[in-house]
């Protein structure tokens, strides 16, 4: 049997010569194909806006793989936590610094987050984490709320976190994201971390995310017995980073590492 196209070339050659018969072929041809492909592209979605939010979100995911990969995983850093590294991963760190500041967000330094306040540098950030052993149970105090940043990740990880800010707005600004963000398990409150938050204690764990100059007593006698807790000590320029244990309710006192945070204010120094 004679295809479509046979009987269509047969019929025009009663009234065409041969050259205007290929010429018209490769014509219909030609717009054969063109539907084809109009029709596929129909089908496909456009090319997706770069200033999308979707598309801004993407790429944000991508620098957090960076800073993971490259700031935290990589060897002199050897972060190896898994839930640390997944909670840094997933936490959306642009979220928690100046709109003017977010293309800097991932970078391995800290950022000003207004008040001579800072949110910390992102291995730091991990560090700190890690050094705690954080468990699925634990109920943390952290010391200066800050951005939210180090309360974001650890809420990832533990089953609440109570966090104390003396800077009002930085406390009602780190609400405000956390809240947008959909954490349920972070309490915010302004008040002076030399003081801690005795109406929760005791806590498996304290972070302490300012320096003082020696470590508050009231801070040690609200960690719970077998816990640990993470703080800055030293006046500025010539900090340790100390990491506490209280075993026996001895406390066990071991400096991990130099660094250079923010003094912790003491509201009730005059």
């Amino acid at each position: 049997m004679e295809s479509f196209m046979v009987r269509i070339y047969r019929a025009l050659k009663m009234f065409l010569s041969c050259k205007m018969i290929t010429l018209l072929m490769v014509l219909v041809f030609s717009l054969v194909i063109l539907s084809d492909i109009n029709f596929l592209c129909s089908e496909c979605p456009a090319d997706e806006d770069p200033t999308s939010e979707s598309s801004i979100e993407a790429r944000y995911a991508k620098e957090r793989q960076r800073m993971v990969k490259e700031q935290l995983e990589a060897p002199g850093r050897d972060i190896k936590n898994k839930k640390v590294l997944e909670a840094m991963m997933s936490v959306p760190r642009h979220k928690f610094v100046p709109e003017h500041l977010r293309a800097e967000a991932y970078n391995d330094h800290p950022l000003p987050i207004g008040h001579n306040q800072t949110i910390s540098q992102p291995y730091i950030v991990a560090f700190m984490t890690e050094a705690i052993d954080p468990q699925p149970d634990f109920k943390v105090l952290e010391i200066g709320t800050g951005s939210g940043y180090q309360a974001a990740v650890l809420a990832k990880i533990v089953k609440s976190v109570y966090s104390i800010e003396i800077i009002e707005e930085l406390s009602r600004n780190a609400r405000q994201t956390l809240s947008q963000l959909g954490y349920t398990n972070v309490f915010l409150k302004v008040g002076n971390g030399f003081e801690g938050w005795p109406e929760n204690a005791p806590y498996d764990a304290i972070i302490v995310t300012c320096a003082p100059e020696t470590i508050p007593q009231a801070l040690i006698d609200q960690l719970k017995n077998g816990g640990k807790m993470i703080i800055p000590v030293g006046p500025s320029f010539n900090q340790s980073l100390y990491l506490i244990e209280k075993k026996d309710n001895k406390i066990i006192k071991k400096s991990v590492l130099p660094v250079r945070f923010v003094p912790m204010i003491n509201s009730n120094r005059e």
